[in-house]
């Protein structure tokens, strides 16, 4: 199951250097292309305020 990006993203870009696919797109919140997500869950390990979640 592909990982989300909740609406708590404060678009750090944390996430965004971790995933190993380049499934995440940035915006004022970023998301993550559920398509190719490979739910590895780097980015949601990644993540310093918790705003990735498996869904």
């Amino acid at each position: 199951m592909a990982y989300k990006i909740t609406d708590e993203c404060v678009a750090c870009g944390t996430c965004i250097d971790e995933c190993p696919i380049g499934a995440i797109k940035e915006g004022s919140i970023y998301s993550i292309d559920e398509e190719a997500c490979i739910s590895c869950g780097t980015c949601c390990d990644a993540c310093p305020i918790g705003a990735i979640i498996e869904g």
